[in-house]
């Protein structure tokens, strides 16, 4: 079989001309609309101090953001010309005194670094334009220790005032009552009352026994839904209340209820970064991020590095599913291989090795919503290393243009190790990693039934070989994948029942065929059938 980088082989498929390199349109099962209207996106996670910077401070911004628009979502569905994302998800923006601003001193306002609320705005606006979700961060467990509820509920103990209202704002409690906790308390001046503070002293935990406080996340909740906000990513959702998983959950299912009455269909997706069995358990209140399928160690790692088999994957994925599923009929899983807390996959699954095309195959050609981690689609590095410091997870965007975007405060990784390209240089090469992601996100566009259909394993006894099948709407799609090398023949015949008429797509290193039942598939590639 003749080996070629990104080779999409279709039935139907039309060639377009277009400018640096070859891109192509697929012709699958349309959607509903021409407009998507549900939550099934393919979304990217931006670190808006790393990504773009437009006034030339170094600092990345919205107006960063808004420049780079037609790079994330030119407006022009499955033109292969962007990247082709319909979902943004922003890290925290709102004012703050850390760099990564996940202590917040103000709920309702932009942080000035990042710009203004009229750049949030116009963002809003085209996201909306371009039918592109927009999420942000909503740190709703702690608030940094200089937000005004704070500065006035630990005078108001240092004062013996404790009817002050803001008294009551966060979690204080007596050194008898800290003696009997599973969580982290510091002093508050030379009293005898103490704040809960699971992640640092500077970010004290709110109290939400208190209706006071349920209401001021009632009035937040309605300031961003009126700024064009679709939805929050919500940050360490088990430390709402620390080791009390049930009154945790209840309280998110108060807060989805609260964010409908909003907007009918907000989006939420949660961060609780624990073993499957607890986020399985809360997807009974919001979709969470699926945390065993990420890192080089996780399911997906498994599979790319041949340690499990992809019928081990497809087996695993169907049953997690299927528990989600359980918990809520409407559940959505949310596959990434990295996030901003993790060492950038890049630095372990690799373009030279191929390792790279196939993990982007697998989790993006998955049920749900997939997450890319800005600048994984050129395989940026990026890890803690010896500095032991998240910022170097943080790294600014390599545009290889004239963008003056800088590394975040406290980064120490050397940039000599960056050596997988730019955005530039992957534009201008047609077998680049970020053109891959554009064919994937225009496949899974194209063929609905992967991400919203329900998921089916297809074991097989080949290591290397497997895939699933999803049903959707009358309409039944497989894929498979081959994570070797070498080349591999399957009669599909063997493994399942499912009559696939057709081979509609091909996409990784190689090419495939399918005559006779046989399946005939290159290394590092995955197919779509029909």
């Amino acid at each position: 079989m003749k080996t070629k980088l990104l080779t999409i082989s279709l039935i139907g498929l039309l060639i377009l001309g277009l400018s640096s390199c070859k891109k192509e349109k697929l012709e699958g099962t349309p959607l509903e609309s021409n407009k998507i209207s549900d939550n099934y996106r393919s979304f990217y996670e931006i670190f808006v101090g790393g990504f773009s910077d437009s006034n030339n401070d170094g600092m990345g911004d919205l107006k960063g953001i808004t420049k780079r628009f037609d790079y994330l979502n030119d407006g022009k569905p499955n033109s292969g010309e962007s990247l082709g994302i319909d979902g943004i998800w922003l890290m925290p923006i709102m004012p703050s005194p850390s760099y990564h601003k996940y202590d917040a001193t103000d709920y309702k306002e932009i942080d000035p670094k990042y710009g203004t609320m009229q750049d949030f705005e116009e963002l809003s606006r085209i996201c909306d334009e371009r039918d592109v979700k927009l999420i942000i961060d909503l740190v709703l467990n702690h608030t940094s220790n200089k937000h005004p509820w704070f500065k006035a509920c630990t005078e108001a103990y240092i004062k013996g005032d404790l009817n002050n209202k803001y008294a009551k704002y966060y979690t204080v409690v007596t050194e008898e009552e800290k003696s009997e906790s599973l969580s982290t308390y510091y002093r508050i001046g030379n009293t005898n009352y103490y704040y809960e503070g699971n992640f640092s002293p500077v970010m004290p935990e709110l109290n939400y026994d208190n209706d006071e406080v349920k209401q001021e996340i009632i009035d937040i909740i309605n300031f961003w839904v009126g700024k064009g906000v679709d939805g929050f990513r919500l940050d360490a959702v088990k430390y709402i209340y620390n080791n009390d998983d049930r009154k945790t959950i209840d309280f998110l299912k108060w807060f989805d209820s609260e964010c409908k009455k909003a907007k009918e269909d907000m989006y939420l997706v949660g961060e609780d970064w624990s073993p499957d069995y607890h986020i399985q358990d809360y997807y009974e209140a919001i979709n969470c991020f699926d945390f065993s399928f990420a890192q080089a160690g996780g399911q997906i790692g498994q599979v790319v590095n041949g340690t499990s088999s992809v019928s081990d994957f497809t087996n695993y994925t169907e049953e997690y599913y299927n528990k989600v599923k359980a918990k809520n009929k409407d559940a959505i899983l949310h596959p990434f291989l990295s996030n901003h807390d993790m060492d950038r996959i890049g630095g372990s699954m690799t373009i030279k090795t191929g390792k790279a095309f196939i993990a982007s195959n697998i989790y993006m050609l998955s049920s749900g919503n997939p997450y890319i981690y800005y600048g994984e689609e050129i395989c940026m590095k990026g890890s803690r290393g010896s500095a032991n410091t998240d910022a170097n997870r943080r790294l600014a965007m390599l545009w290889g243009d004239e963008d003056t975007v800088s590394d975040p405060e406290g980064s120490t990784y050397d940039k000599e190790l960056q050596v997988n390209g730019t955005v530039v240089s992957h534009l201008n090469d047609e077998n680049s990693l970020l053109n891959h992601y554009k064919k994937l996100i225009q496949i899974r566009n194209a063929y609905p039934e992967i991400a919203r259909g329900e998921y089916h394993s297809i074991e097989t006894d080949n290591h290397y070989f497997g895939g699933f099948y999803a049903s959707y709407n009358d309409s039944i799609v497989g894929v498979f994948h081959n994570t070797s090398k070498d080349e591999i023949s399957i009669d599909l015949s063997k493994y399942t029942n499912i009559d696939f008429k057709d081979l509609k797509v091909s996409v990784g290193l190689s090419d495939a065929t399918y005559k006779n039942n046989v399946l005939t598939i290159g290394g590092y590639t995955s197919v779509v059938m029909k």
